[in-house]
């Protein structure tokens, strides 16, 4: 199975944000500083602490949540070349191919650890901060069903 695609920058994007929130350390973080953020307005409501600390927890909570949702994602977007290519892609049941206008790469399929899924994209991982995004667009119903079952040999993460 072949077929070309470019990167949308919207839905790269969102594939980023996808990859950073599916992460347990960030995951964990989110956790840990909206509890913070609830258990402040909570004292604060019953006048337990002072508005510093209330006004802490929020700011907390909105600079994570800028840098996650926002800083990350167009940083790693604006610093890889790859996302500004045209590239062809196959599949076959022993190897990933990737060409683009500058050269061609290609992995046996035990190369990857494991794989997400998400709307738009296939997230294929070589390990936990080195990743591959193939997107969804550019195939037929029929095609992501054999696809899937080709990625069937890696171990498929959610």
């Amino acid at each position: 199975m072949q077929f070309g695609f470019y990167y949308n920058k919207r839905k790269t994007i969102q594939a980023l944000r996808y990859h950073f929130i599916a992460k347990k350390e960030i995951r964990l973080l989110i956790i840990v500083v909206n509890i913070f953020a609830i258990a402040s307005a909570i004292l604060f409501y019953f006048k337990k602490i002072r508005p510093e600390y209330f006004l802490l927890g929020s700011v907390l909570w909105l600079l994570i949540m800028l840098a996650i949702w926002y800083i990350m994602p167009y940083s790693v977007y604006n610093k890889t070349d790859m996302f500004q290519q045209h590239f062809i892609v196959q599949f076959t049941t022993n190897k990933l191919i990737l060409e683009s206008e500058a050269g061609t790469a290609e992995w046996a399929w035990q190369k990857f650890q494991h794989y997400t899924e998400s709307p738009n994209f296939f997230h294929l991982y070589f390990n936990a901060k080195s990743f591959l995004l193939i997107p969804k667009d550019e195939i037929g119903d029929e095609m992501r069903h054999d696809i899937r079952g080709i990625l069937r040999q890696i171990k498929k993460t959610s």
